[in-house]
């Protein structure tokens, strides 16, 4: 497919085509309601437990992370999200949270995913995630989404993203769960289950990273607004 260029922002998006750069509103207008109930598998570069969502910085100047995200329910005024699939990678480096900007963001929709459905979801990422990336590049791919017994795993049949989590075991044998925890900018979470990843990969796009034994979870969140 034809590889685009995109600087996500608060106001929208930049899109870089064949007639140059042009600021343009895509899907919904502003003000129109939105809700969004999603289960996520995600892991990222810091150690088990990832710091950026208690402090306003990661382990290192960069977190380096992948999502694997199934739309439970949810709409954008008229457009029904429930069941859409995509899949985030990218890096929120060491400015997320003092300057609001992060270095680099991949979105992958599952072919399923209507236009409609996919202009509806760039608008509500924005809202969970507002942040200014430097680029947003847009892709798509079938992937796999599975959450049995202690592994979570997630691989994207176009190869450049896979994770396989396994579940951290708490004092008494169980699942550890972290409640009461916001996450970004969503309106609510059912807490942030804790894995640690056996791999977690990417290589697209002119990104790179390869992890293992680092922090990972499963969450399912809700958010709801308007734009």
């Amino acid at each position: 497919m034809r590889r685009k260029k995109l600087l996500l922002t608060g106001l929208g998006i930049l899109l870089a085509g064949a007639l140059g750069v042009r600021i343009y509103a895509t899907g919904p207008e502003a003000g129109t309601p939105y809700s969004f109930d999603a289960s996520y598998i995600e892991a990222c570069s810091c150690m088990l437990y990832c710091p950026c969502y208690t402090n306003n910085r990661a382990h290192h100047e960069f977190c380096e992370f992948n999502m694997a995200v199934k739309v439970n329910d949810g709409r954008v005024g008229d457009v029904s999200l429930k069941g859409a699939r995509y899949w985030l990678a990218g890096d929120l480096g060491n400015e997320w949270g003092t300057e609001g900007k992060a270095p680099w963001l991949v979105i992958t929709f599952d072919p399923s995913v209507t236009q409609a459905q996919r202009d509806a979801l760039v608008q509500i990422l924005g809202k969970i995630y507002p942040l200014d990336w430097a680029t947003v590049e847009v892709d798509e791919s079938e992937f796999s989404w599975s959450i049995e017994g202690n592994l979570a795993s997630a691989k994207l049949a176009n190869g450049k993203g896979e994770m396989v989590l396994e579940r951290f075991v708490g004092a008494d044998g169980g699942k550890v769960t972290l409640n009461n925890i916001k996450y970004f900018g969503a309106s609510k979470n059912h807490g942030f289950t804790f894995y640690k990843s056996k791999v977690h990969r990417w290589d697209g796009f002119d990104h790179q990273f390869d992890y293992s034994g680092r922090n990972a979870f499963t969450i399912h969140l809700e958010a709801e607004g308007t734009l």
